[in-house]
């Protein structure tokens, strides 16, 4: 059974910005259902088609599951299937002996950055870049499905782009994964 622990933070936009970037990758992705007990994304890179399915969230734990597909079916499912989702560029950057991935969204979230860490449990220690800030776990607007339904665009309406130089990030922890 895969399981998925998030946890999400603010980041110091300014301070992010400074950070050295390896190439990044374009995501471009959507939903075939998003609900509050599961999601069934469809996601494309220049190279790959994915294919994930996640259950309902409990505490910050949820159940997880990702398969390749042909791009060329994935790029059909979102063409034809999916809800409006999201597009953004996926930065693996390394910490401390481990790996962020960091989102920058483009599009009606422009403006937004999200890290992923993954660890062994939700008890598992880790040392976080100075970028990263508060802890927003709790706070749903942050969920890739719901940015894709209520982009960061509309919650920003009438506030600067990055106010307080602060823009969202997310901690992401798997316990295991299905092959």
């Amino acid at each position: 059974m895969g399981l998925e622990t998030e946890r999400k933070f603010l980041v110091d936009h300014e301070k992010w910005g400074r950070v050295k970037k390896p190439k990044g990758t374009h995501y471009r992705q959507g939903y075939l259902i998003n609900d509050n007990k599961r999601t069934v994304r469809v996601r494309i890179t220049d190279k790959q088609g994915y294919v994930t399915l996640k259950g309902e969230t409990k505490g910050i734990t949820r159940k997880e599951f990702e398969y390749k597909i042909p791009r060329e079916d994935a790029i059909e499912l979102l063409d034809i299937f999916s809800a409006p989702g999201t597009e953004k560029i996926r930065y693996r950057v390394k910490y401390s002996g481990k790996v962020w991935e960091v989102d920058e969204f483009l599009g009606n979230n422009a403006g937004l950055v999200i890290a992923e860490i993954e660890l062994k449990d939700e008890e598992e220690q880790f040392e976080k870049p100075d970028w990263v800030t508060k802890d927003v776990s709790s706070q749903k607007k942050y969920y890739n499905s719901s940015l894709a339904v209520n982009p960061y665009k509309k919650w920003q309406k009438g506030r600067p782009p990055c106010p307080g130089k602060s823009v969202a990030a997310i901690g992401k922890i798997v316990t295991s994964k299905a092959t």
